[in-house]
């Protein structure tokens, strides 16, 4: 795979004008001698010969490319070629920042000349940020000469050696911020200390280390690391971008576990003059879904943030006296609540109740009228950050004043005012979230319920995909549910539920809980068969340890049937009728219900654990 090669520091050498600049071929040392190392690096330096290639970073819903790594070769032909090597050799005759520097420009540079779209992906060590020689404002100067926006430039910092003066980076990526650049993390999960890293600097981009992207789809390890830096970076408000992507199959699991962004051989490999958009291929992988998998939790899964409720109302500052908020007010009878704010920070809010309770007592406008507005201002006024889930902030509503549904709770952005969202709106969606969650989830299990479990069916239908219904039942489960209780009975549904998903890790398994005792499994593995016969194995040693000791021994117990008759039962047992739908003859899920539902009947006239497969409607 790709190797980087860092473009960072603040060191001065000759430019070459953006016009001299040769496209695209590599550069070579060609010396009447043989030159030693350090040799070889200052003739580099001094003759420019580094080339810029560029590898795509696509937005994972849509195929569209967001920007562009730039990556450096050394001279052609020259062990130094090689960015592992050129940097290795830097270090060992102290010229990192140096080179850093020039690999920065000639990025820079070939960027600008070949106008590629989009943003640029810029690698910059730690190390060379931390110099004590560094003058962070030469890269903003060269970039506004060479006629590049700020905006479109991601500082991205590559960690080759400990960092360890924390508040020292924190500066220096601050000052980089206020110049308009964004910040992102390379090879979160391999470097020194990406993760406090990600932690101290709050960057705009994690980039996820391709040892946990290369074989993901075969490793359930690896996807649930992923699965976790995505649920961090979605409280956090980062954008996650999966590096080393090199099959369709890995493809389709990083698409399925909700990464943003995407970037890897089998997307667009390093070129020097690389397209300006995806192939086709895999635009229409992404757009139309991939051919062999449909994502799985066909359900809400996503916490809505307090940013989806935000209003913004107009504003006042501090010194705004009483009488103009009043005036608001009145020319605006819509207007409820107004966020009082300074230099970009919020203070409080000013209730138009609360003012207005107060100025209509007798001399109280008088009194207040001429006064600032924070006489009347909630000083203690909820705030909180956009990415903030509903669910915490009812939570922080709850523990801290009831006042604040009143007041409003004002949202930020790294702790600057975005806007206000309303205590009325907040209790709306949270009872909305509540009714949908009851909706979609089994409250036993959690597992996608019937409304999931009906959408992700008609959808395989409408597009044609090749799947198996599995039907899964319990046996004589009521009278277990008799004799030992309905506690017990949950805790056997709740243990059929965690052994059948420990066998459907895949993710292009569906499992649901239709209600009861009763579950349904979507495959479209093609192993799905040894994944059935594996669940039942993992059931017949499981399901005895809930009964007796007695009952293990006779391998079943006495109860009375429906008429009053002493029965004897066997242990639970568990049948699943499988039906494999390849052609279009169904239309809807209606239709695979009542064939799956066939199938699970004869999987029930099998003494014991059993499968039974319809193979009729292939």
């Amino acid at each position: 795979m790709e190797q980087k090669l860092l473009a960072g520091s603040t060191i001065s050498v000759a430019i070459t004008p953006l016009r001299a600049i040769k496209l695209p071929c590599d550069a070579q040392i060609e010396p009447s001698e043989p030159l030693g190392q350090y040799a070889q690096l200052q003739h580099i330096i001094k003759e420019r010969l580094l080339t810029a290639h560029f590898q795509a970073i696509i937005q994972m819903h849509d195929g569209q490319i967001l920007g562009y790594e730039g990556l450096i070769r050394g001279p052609s032909n020259n062990p130094l070629h090689a960015p592992i090597n050129l940097f290795q050799a830097a270090r060992e005759h102290g010229l990192t920042v140096t080179i850093e520097h020039l690999c920065r420009r000639v990025v820079l540079e070939q960027f600008k000349a070949l106008d590629l779209p989009g943003k640029l992906f810029l690698n910059v060590s730690p190390e060379c940020l931390l110099q004590s020689d560094a003058r962070l404002g030469e890269t903003l100067d060269y970039i506004h000469e060479i006629g590049i926006n700020p905006n479109r430039v991601i500082i991205e910092l590559t960690e080759y050696q400990p960092t360890h003066d924390y508040q020292l980076l924190r500066k220096a990526v601050m000052h980089y911020r206020n110049m308009g650049f964004e910040i992102a993390i390379d090879d979160l999960g391999e470097g020194f200390s990406s993760l406090r890293l990600w932690s101290e600097l709050k960057p705009e981009f994690v980039k996820i280390d391709m040892h946990f992207i290369q074989g993901i789809d075969r490793d359930s390890i690896k996807r649930q690391f992923v699965r976790s830096i995505q649920s961090i970076a979605t409280q956090s408000g980062t954008r996650v971008v999966a590096e080393g992507i090199e099959t369709q199959a890995e493809l389709a699991v990083i698409r399925e576990l909700g990464i943003t962004c995407g970037q890897g051989y089998h997307i667009a490999k390093p070129h020097m003059n690389p397209a300006k958009t995806v192939s086709a291929e895999v635009t229409r992988l992404l757009t139309q879904g991939i051919r062999n998998q449909i994502k799985s939790n066909h359900y809400p899964s996503e916490k809505p943030r307090i940013r989806s409720l935000m209003k913004t109302p107009i504003t006042i500052h501090p010194a705004t006296i009483n009488a103009d908020v009043e005036n608001l007010f009145l020319a605006d009878p819509t207007l409820k609540l107004i966020p009082v704010v300074e230099h970009g920070r919020p203070l409080g809010v000013v209730n138009r109740f609360n003012m207005v309770a107060h100025l209509s007592r007798p001399f109280q406008r008088e009194l207040y009228g001429k006064k600032a507005c924070t006489v009347f201002m909630d000083h203690n006024s909820l705030i909180v950050d956009h990415n903030t889930s509903l669910q915490e902030v009812s939570y922080l509503v709850v523990e801290a004043d009831p006042d604040h549904l009143l007041n409003g709770i004002l949202i930020t952005e790294n702790e600057r005012y975005l806007g206000i969202a309303t205590g009325p709106d907040l209790m709306r969606e949270i009872t909305r979230m509540q009714i949908d969650a009851a909706r979609y989830a089994n409250p036993l299990t959690q597992l996608p319920g019937n409304v999931p479990i009906n959408q992700h069916i008609d959808q395989l239908i409408q597009q044609q995909i090749s799947f198996v219904a599995c039907y899964c039942d319990l046996d004589h489960f009521k009278p277990f549910n008799d004799i030992y209780g309905y506690q017990r009975g949950d805790e056997v549904i709740q243990m059929t539920s965690q052994l059948i998903t420990k066998h459907c890790l895949s993710p292009l398994d569906f499992v649901g809980h239709i209600g009861g005792d009763d579950f349904i499994i979507l495959f479209q593995d093609q192993e799905w068969e040894n994944k059935c016969q594996a669940i039942l194995r993992d059931f017949s040693e499981s399901i005895a340890s809930f009964y007796s000791r007695e009952d293990q021994e006779r391998g079943g117990y006495l109860s009375e049937d429906r008429q009053g008759k002493k029965v004897f039962y066997p242990l639970i047992c568990l049948s699943l009728g499988a039906i494999q739908i390849t052609g279009q003859r169904f239309d809807s899920h209606h239709q695979v219900a009542v064939a799956a539902s066939e199938a699970k009947k004869q999987a029930k006239r099998i003494v014991g654990n059993s499968l039974f497969v319809d193979r009729r409607h292939r």
